[in-house]
């Protein structure tokens, strides 16, 4: 596989938008107009703040959800009180979460107003307070839920991918974790190549992957050539023994490796004795060497030998009638 946009396709770096909200900053209480507003005020958040927390401590013990009527009923008692003295003790608003209204200290968050201690983590319901936090569908999530929750997963270590995301084979990846499966080396400018969903660098791809040359065993990579049962590099593609290529395009094979006519002929022993050249046609076989017919002939006088009628000396035919008069 070619290498495609940092790969065969490229992989796509694009950075994950999930920046926290600012914490909410929450307004300061307006000024009560006397002392006596004043500390009136301060008993009456603390009245809504010791409510609240009841009220919490109920739920986790199994207990109702609604603080006790006589806590609300001291609270409304107290109210009328302030009213009757000509100081109003409107509620700051209500509580998105307990839905009761906040007296003291409020916070604004999402839109909606919250007792501070209420304003908490949709998932593990720890108090967000002054610390940043992440929306989502309009609840709020501290960091490490919301990064659990809805980022993506990194294909190497499956963790959330809290920053800079890489994309690549259909998966998303932390940046330092995209790199070869098998040497572990960071793609450089020659991208990578994917086998079975994993990513290479080249040299380990064509290593393990690339068909390999008959002739030097090296991976076969652009141009190459099919002959034998296997691939071949052009120029690897030569007779075995006198490393020739094949100009015509013809080559014989013998023990799976190509050869040239002259060496394939040689190696079956089937070269004329007289000529040296291959014996394709008919053939003579005399004291183990073979011949062409016209190359068959006497040592001394050239004369054509019939099989039967010559006469071998020195590793050398004779007719019968030269090899008397040399000989005897």
């Amino acid at each position: 596989h070619p290498p495609a946009s940092r790969r065969k396709p490229h992989p796509s770096l694009s950075a994950v938008s999930s920046s926290p909200t600012p914490p909410p900053q929450p307004p300061l209480p307006s000024p009560a107009p006397t002392t006596a507003a004043q500390q009136l005020d301060e008993l009456l958040a603390d009245l809504g703040h010791v409510q609240s927390k009841l009220a919490a401590a109920g739920q986790g013990a199994g207990a109702p959800a609604e603080p006790s009527p006589a806590l609300d009923n001291m609270l409304g008692s107290l109210t009328r009180d302030l009213q009757e003295l000509g100081i109003a003790a409107a509620p700051a608003g209500v509580c998105a979460a307990c839905r009761k209204p906040i007296a003291g200290k409020v916070l604004t968050a999402l839109g909606k107003t919250w007792h501070p201690e209420h304003f908490a983590c949709t998932r593990c319901g720890q108090e967000l307070g002054g610390r940043p936090f992440f929306e989502r569908g309009g609840w709020a999530y501290c960091e490490d839920d919301y990064h659990q929750a809805f980022s993506p997963r990194c294909a190497y270590c499956a963790g959330p991918i809290r920053e800079k995301v890489l994309t690549a084979l259909d998966q998303t990846w932390h940046p330092e974790h995209f790199f070869c499966a098998h040497c572990g080396k960071v793609f450089g400018d020659d991208g990578f190549h994917e086998q079975s969903g994993k990513p290479y660098c080249r040299q380990d791809f064509l290593a393990m992957f690339a068909p390999k040359c008959q002739g030097c065993e090296r991976p076969v990579t652009d141009g190459y050539l099919s002959a034998l049962q296997g691939v071949w590099h052009p120029e690897c593609f030569v007779c075995a023994e006198c490393m020739s290529s094949f100009a015509d395009g013809s080559f014989f094979e013998l023990g799976g490796r190509p050869y040239c006519e002259l060496h394939f002929h040689q190696r079956q022993g089937s070269i004329c004795h007289g000529c040296g050249r291959p014996v394709t046609g008919r053939c003579i076989t005399a004291a183990g060497r073979k011949y062409h017919p016209e190359h068959f002939i006497c040592a001394y006088c050239l004369g054509q030998l019939q099989k039967g009628t010559f006469r071998e000396r020195g590793n050398k035919m004779y007719c019968q009638a030269c090899h008397d008069k040399l000989f005897l």
